[in-house]
């Protein structure tokens, strides 16, 4: 169970950390938004409170160290994604990585931020309600991208 933990922790670590390594390089390439992880973080101090769906998030009352429970939760998320990745992959894929199952998983967390994350923070389903949906949505897709390869990266370094 403690090699599980530590492989949990470790890919998932490496995966998230690959995809705020992505936003940085596009903000500085391209001028693009760094992500805001406070509003991330109001969101999630709001839900065990009863209140998962937001008109608009930045209408919310803000919440007390929101951008510290933003980066956890942002954290915690890409640890947990990476448990399941190990639990469904196998022992045989930490033992021996490939990148499809890492990309699998990148690309099927993306439904939790369409689906759950964006309307629950007001942005509609799958960022409807952005400004430009499509371009929010490519954003997300080469994110999530991001985040597989580090996954990858990570078992590969545990391997």
């Amino acid at each position: 169970m403690a090699h599980f933990i530590f492989q949990s922790l470790f890919i998932g670590i490496c995966g998230t950390a690959a995809m705020d390594l992505w936003a940085i390089l596009l903000n500085r390439a391209t001028g693009n938004p760094l992500p805001n992880w406070g509003l991330v973080g109001r969101w999630f101090a709001w839900v065990p409170r009863g209140r998962i769906f937001h008109g608009d998030i930045t209408r919310t009352p803000v919440v007390r160290n929101e951008v510290a429970l933003g980066w956890l939760a942002h954290y915690a998320t890409g640890i947990v994604y990476a448990a399941a990745l190990i639990l469904i992959a196998g022992p045989d894929w930490t033992a021996n990585p490939s990148f499809l199952p890492a990309f699998a998983c990148g690309m099927i967390t993306i439904l939790a931020g369409w689906f759950l994350l964006a309307p629950g923070m007001g942005a509609g389903w799958a960022a409807a309600n952005t400004p430009n949906p499509w371009k929010s949505r490519t954003l997300n897709i080469a994110a999530h991208t991001a985040f597989a390869l580090g996954l990858w990266a990570g078992a590969l370094l545990l391997a």
